[in-house]
C-alpha cells in the first residue's frame, strides 16, 4: 500500500542526482527502433559503397575455384587448406562492411545515452520469474505500445513494399529468362530503392518511439515531494556540498561587492587590513555600506577605488568598528553617524576645493 501511494504521488521532476543514479543502474532511455534504423541505414550505405567491390571479390574467388576444380586435392590436408583459403578471402571481402554495421549498431545506442557499465541489469531477480509480475508485464502499457508499434510497422513497410514492387512484377517475372549477368544489377538497384523507402519510413517510427520511450523513462524517474525533501536533507548534510555552496555564495558576494565599489562616495580603511566602501547622496537617511572586506578583499576594494578616483580615508578605529557593525547593503548604525559624517564632510570639502 505504501508503495502504491508513493507511485501515485510521484509528481515532481527528478533531480540530476536521481538521473545519475538511474544511469548507474543501467536504467536509461533506449528505443530499439532507433537501433534498427541505424542498422538498416548502415546496411543501405554498405550496399551502395561496397556491393560492387564485395561482388567482384567473391565472384573472382568462386570463379577461380570452379575453373580449377579439377586441381583441388580432396584429401584431408588439401580440403583444410582450401577451406582456410576460402574463409580468408570471404572474410577479407566482407570485413569492412560488417565493421561498419557494428559501428552503426553502436552509434544507435550512443546517440540515445552515454556509455553504461553496470551488472545490475543481468543480476537474477525473483520478479522476473514471478507469474504475477509476468502477467503485469504482458498487459502493461509498454507491451501494448510495442504491439501497436509492430502493427504500424508491418502496415507501413508492407504498404511501401507493395507500392514499389507492384510496378516491377513484369520485370521480376522476366528474370526467369534473363541472362544471369544482368540479374545482379537489377536486384541491387531494386534493393536500394526498397531500402531507401524503408529507411524513410523507419525514421518516422524511430523518432516517435524514442519520444514515447523518453516519456516513459522520465515518468519512472519522477519523485514524490517527500523524496525531494529527503534528498535535499542528504545533500545539505554533506560537509563537502555545504562547503562548496558556502564557497560559491562567498565568491558571488565578493564579485557583487567589487562591482558596486565604483558607486561609493568614500573608502574608509585601516591601511593594511580593513576597507569599507560607503555611499551617501543627498536625500539618503544615512550612508550605506556597498562593500567591506579584510586583507585581499580590502586590497581589491582599494585598487578599484583608485581606478575610479574614489577618495580613500585612513581611519583604523572607524574602519574596524564599521566592519564589525554593518553588513553589505545596510545603512550604518546611528552610533557611527557623527564619525562618518565628519569623514564625508571632509571628502565633500576636498571635492569643492578641487573644483575651484
Amino acid at each position: 500500500m505504501a508503495d502504491d501511494k508513493d507511485d501515485t504521488e510521484r509528481t515532481e521532476d527528478p533531480t540530476q542526482k536521481k538521473l545519475d543514479e538511474a544511469h548507474k543502474r543501467g536504467d536509461v532511455v533506449k528505443s530499439q527502433e532507433v537501433n534498427t534504423w541505424f542498422v538498416i541505414s548502415g546496411a543501405t550505405l554498405v550496399l551502395i559503397a561496397f556491393a560492387n567491390g564485395m561482388g567482384s571479390g567473391l565472384n573472382t574467388t568462386f570463379r577461380g575455384l570452379l575453373a580449377n576444380a579439377h586441381n583441388v586435392r580432396m584429401d584431408g590436408n588439401g580440403l583444410l587448406g582450401l577451406t582456410a583459403k576460402l574463409g580468408y578471402e570471404v572474410i577479407a571481402a566482407v570485413a569492412l562492411p560488417f565493421l561498419l554495421l557494428a559501428l552503426a549498431a553502436l552509434g544507435g545506442n550512443l546517440i540515445q545515452h552515454r556509455l553504461v557499465w553496470t551488472t545490475e541489469t543481468i543480476m537474477p531477480k525473483l520478479s522476473k520469474i514471478s507469474p504475477m509480475a509476468g502477467f503485469k508485464r504482458l498487459f502493461s502499457k509498454q507491451a501494448i505500445a510495442n504491439f501497436a508499434k509492430g502493427l504500424i510497422k508491418l502496415a507501413l513497410v508492407g504498404t511501401v513494399l507493395t507500392m514499389m514492387m507492384w510496378p516491377e512484377q513484369q520485370r521480376l517475372e522476366g528474370l526467369l529468362w534473363t541472362d544471369p549477368a544482368m540479374i545482379m544489377p537489377f536486384v541491387v538497384t531494386l534493393s536500394l530503392k526498397v531500402l531507401g523507402a524503408v529507411v524513410a519510413m523507419l525514421a518516422l517510427i524511430a523518432a516517435a518511439d524514442y519520444f514515447f520511450q523518453y516519456r516513459q523513462w522520465f515518468e519512472r524517474q519522477k519523485m514524490s515531494f517527500q523524496e525531494l525533501k529527503e534528498e535535499f536533507k542528504q545533500s545539505e548534510g554533506d560537509p563537502a556540498i555545504r562547503s562548496k555552496i558556502r564557497q560559491v555564495r562567498q565568491e558571488r558576494m565578493r564579485k557583487r561587492m567589487i562591482a558596486a565599489v565604483p558607486k561609493a562616495s568614500v573608502i574608509i580603511t585601516n591601511p593594511t587590513h580593513y576597507a569599507i566602501a560607503l555611499q551617501y547622496e543627498r536625500g539618503m537617511d544615512a550612508p550605506v555600506c556597498l562593500a567591506k572586506g579584510v586583507d585581499a578583499v580590502a586590497l581589491k576594494i582599494r585598487e578599484v577605488a583608485g581606478q575610479h578616483s574614489i577618495p580613500i580615508v585612513e581611519n583604523p578605529p572607524l574602519a574596524r568598528a564599521l566592519h564589525a557593525a554593518v553588513e553589505v547593503d545596510e545603512a550604518i548604525p546611528p552610533e557611527h553617524y557623527k564619525a562618518v559624517a565628519e569623514v564625508i564632510g571632509y571628502v565633500m570639502r576636498l571635492r569643492r576645493a578641487f573644483k575651484q
